[in-house]
């Protein structure tokens, strides 16, 4: 789950982290009278939406008198902002940070992130702050500095100097950086982070170590661990689709394809993704129905499926161990006739109740094309599908 960059903040300064005065406003109005709370001679107008590269897009601006705020604000609320991780569709501006200005002498990077070789939790820092981090590891990865962090003692303090003195903090404020470095690991740790990114962290004229932006990414799976956090759900940044999964506790994610796929089990989906595109298809989600779902669970991730108009064929394959092959295909077969299929549907089966499951969609009067293998079922949808 994402959050804003207000709200991170938020969540951040609880941990000590050091954070720029702001407000969020929904309005011109309210952002002028956050601006005048603030009492800073320069304001900041953000706009806050789940993307990166607001700057870059325009959605960050300067203001250094009351009528410059209010002009800003009522160009960004309701404007659709670009970026390159929003994809060409924007996402609208709804709400702004509205914050103090401060005197920024050097930028620099902090992140961390779960380091899945290892198992364990990773803090990179480089010098180059407010580039993506992409970038630099591209073009100088020797300038990306790296901590893996064992989990019985945490981030040490050792390990946080390591990294302050190699990113080339100013010597005078490194037991700030380290300070720094703490709290953002307590916070990931504490509220079970997938990350959290500070770019840029910057350090100030009046020798102050800040987190000037602030991305935090939460795991789904502990959300239950943190109602607070559950709370900071912004749903206008969501797409629908993964909205209606969240609510029957499927794994979904929309994709820009047109090949819709419906597996059981989060690694035969990546691998059902994989051999569609290996034989010239493009697949439109990620769904995982999981190992125990219900006729009615299928039935809704089915729906959520045909809801998506980009979606030109559809890709059931199930592999039956936990889960039954006669009740995804009961569930195939109630949503096809609810909704009305009007797209090819390849389905491929094996596993428990495999016969009892392919005598179910037989039986049913649809138009259906069994497969025998999942290669045997990636080669015939994207055939269908062209």
């Amino acid at each position: 789950m994402n959050i804003h960059e207000y709200q991170a903040k938020a969540v951040l300064k609880a941990y000590g982290v050091k954070v720029p005065e702001g407000r969020v406003a929904f309005t011109a109005d309210e952002a002028v009278e956050a601006a005048k709370a603030l009492g800073t001679p320069v304001t900041v107008v953000k706009a806050q939406i789940h993307a990166g590269g607001r700057g870059k897009a325009g959605g960050v601006k300067l203001a250094k008198s009351l009528d410059e705020v209010r002009a800003h604000a009522e160009a960004l609320l309701g404007k659709v902002l670009v970026t390159h991780q929003t994809g060409p569709e924007g996402k609208e501006v709804k709400r702004l940070l509205i914050e103090q200005g401060c005197d920024i002498r050097k930028e620099y990077y902090i992140g961390l992130v779960l380091d899945r070789a290892s198992g364990r939790v990773v803090m990179m820092a480089s010098e180059e702050g407010g580039t993506e981090i992409e970038e630099v590891a591209a073009r100088t990865p020797e300038k990306i500095f790296k901590e893996t962090i064992d989990p019985a003692v945490g981030l040490m303090p050792y390990q946080a100097r390591k990294l302050a003195y190699a990113i080339n903090i100013p010597n005078e404020l490194v037991n700030k950086a380290v300070q720094f470095m703490l709290g953002l690991y307590n916070a990931f740790v504490d509220k079970d982070c997938s990350i959290a990114e500070i770019n840029p962290l910057v350090v100030t004229g009046d020798g102050e170590v800040m987190a000037l932006d602030a991305k935090l990414n939460f795991d789904d799976n502990a959300l239950f661990r943190h109602p607070d956090i559950l709370e900071l759900r912004d749903l206008d940044e969501e797409d629908e689709k993964e909205i209606q999964a969240s609510k029957f506790g499927l794994s979904y994610i929309a994709l820009d394809g047109n090949i819709g796929c419906m597996v059981n089990g989060a690694g035969l989906a990546m691998a059902t993704m994989d051999i569609i595109k290996y034989y010239g298809g493009e697949p439109a989600n990620f769904l995982d129905v999981g190992g125990g779902a219900s006729k009615e669970k299928v039935t809704e991730a089915f729906k959520i499926i045909l809801a998506d108009p980009n979606v030109k064929g559809i890709f059931v394959n199930i592999f039956g161990g936990i889960m039954r092959c006669d009740v995804i295909a009961e569930g195939v077969v109630a949503a096809a006739k609810e909704i009305g299929l009007d797209r090819p549907l390849v389905v491929r089966l094996e596993g428990t109740n495999v016969a009892l499951g392919k005598q179910i969609l037989n039986e049913s009067g649809l138009n259906i094309v069994a497969a025998d293998s999942m290669a045997d079922g990636a080669q015939k949808i994207v055939a269908l599908v062209k």
